[in-house]
């Protein structure tokens, strides 16, 4: 009885270790089977691999298993439901938010380009060989970069009408000058005003406006006298000084725009040599009158006809005038069409109506002259002798002079 019980026993502890060794081993075959039907996955993330062993359906479910979040910006190489082979290699590239300025416009964007240039061919952003930008287009993507553009208009360059074709990013018209290191002076013009904003195909143009001094001497003729001397017979000239010129230096204040004179202003006169007058003797010595011409005298009318062939005598209000007057024309001709620039003594103007056009006359304090002129001013009983030079025409003013109409 006790050996029954002892071999019982000795047999129940057998089958307990057998039972114990077959769950053992049910157990490894089941665990090397899992292991053995789990797929090998790669997983690149920033250049960062991963090699996992997993059971999941999946591409989500792996990268749950391996905590990789996928940001809707981010590059994947699958789709998450797409299911787990054997050997699948995903990739995940991490999108970068970068801060994109054009002109002053700013926009943030995701990207999950590796360089600039890259970026920029991402997202259709042409940059053109004048345009500035920030970064180097070989840089590397990064998270926060802040990518700068200045897009480059052309405008039109004309300095002192030099003309020139400019590219440029500048926001203003004086940081383009400031930028093509273009000088302006304070007289200088510049259109538009600088402080207005470039636009595309702009005008800007500069005259360069330059004040000089030209000092210019000038001539002054001498002033011709004639002085009645009883010592000479009638009719009789005799110059007792020959005159002598003088100089004046006449100072201008000269505008310049591009180089070309624009206007002249008479700053100051002064008087390098004096002018001597020419001093001309007219003789009034008059023979005693023959018998016959005493007689004759006596029978002809009271039409006054002297040795020097007078036909009339006048008195009249005489002013002198120059061809270079402020209100003359410049070109030195009368209106009979008499060159006064070139014969500028014996000439006078008159009222036609008085003494006509082509009148030898002979003028107290002038001498002998021709009425080759007229004037606006010049009715009645006046008459306007010219001196050589404007000066003298000045000095003159106005006299009661005895005027003789001659043959």
């Amino acid at each position: 009885m006790e050996r029954l019980l002892s071999f019982r026993h000795l047999l129940n502890k057998k089958t307990l270790l057998y039972t114990v060794s077959l769950l053992s081993f049910i157990s490894f075959i089941s665990f090397m089977t899992y292991e053995i039907t789990k797929a090998e996955v790669v997983v690149v993330q920033e250049d960062e691999v991963m090699s996992v062993q997993t059971h999941a359906d999946t591409v989500e479910d792996v990268l749950d298993e391996l905590d990789i979040d996928v940001s809707k910006h981010d590059d994947l190489s699958h789709n998450l439901d797409d299911p787990i082979t054997a050997d699948m290699e995903i990739e995940h590239t991490i999108a970068n938010q970068v801060t994109v300025s054009i002109d002053g416009e700013k926009e943030k964007v995701y990207s999950t380009a590796d360089t600039v240039d890259a970026f920029l061919e991402e997202q259709g952003i042409k940059v053109e060989e004048y345009d500035d930008l920030s970064v180097n287009r070989e840089k590397a993507i990064n998270n926060g970069l802040d990518v700068q553009i200045e897009k480059a208009v052309q405008v039109t360059l004309v300095d002192a009408g030099e003309e020139e074709k400019i590219w440029t990013t500048a926001d203003t018209i004086a940081e383009l000058l400031e930028q093509k290191q273009v000088e302006i002076s304070d007289l200088d013009r510049v259109e538009p005003e600088q402080e207005k904003e470039l636009e595309s195909n702009m005008k800007i143009d500069i005259t360069r406006v330059e004040v000089v001094t030209d000092v210019v001497e000038e001539k002054v003729d001498y002033a011709v006298v004639r002085r009645n001397d009883s010592s000479l017979q009638k009719g009789k000239e005799k110059v007792v000084a020959s005159g002598e010129e003088g100089m004046i230096e006449k100072h201008y204040k000269v505008t310049l725009e591009n180089g070309e004179e624009v206007s002249r202003e008479l700053v100051k006169e002064e008087v390098k040599k004096e002018s001597k007058q020419r001093v001309v003797a007219v003789g009034t010595k008059t023979p005693p009158p023959s018998p016959s011409t005493n007689n004759q005298a006596k029978s002809s009318e009271p039409v006054s006809r002297g040795s020097d062939n007078a036909v009339k005598t006048l008195y009249m209000s005489a002013t002198a005038y120059n061809w270079n007057c402020d209100t003359c024309d410049g070109r030195g001709f009368t209106a009979t069409g008499y060159n006064l620039k070139a014969n500028p003594n014996g000439v006078v103007a008159v009222d036609p109506n008085v003494i006509p056009l082509g009148t030898k006359v002979w003028v107290e304090g002038y001498g002998y002259a021709i009425a080759r002129d007229t004037g606006g001013a010049i009715k009645g009983n006046k008459i306007d002798i010219h001196l050589p030079s404007k000066q003298q025409a000045e000095r003159y003013g106005r006299k009661q002079v005895q005027v003789k109409i001659l043959e």
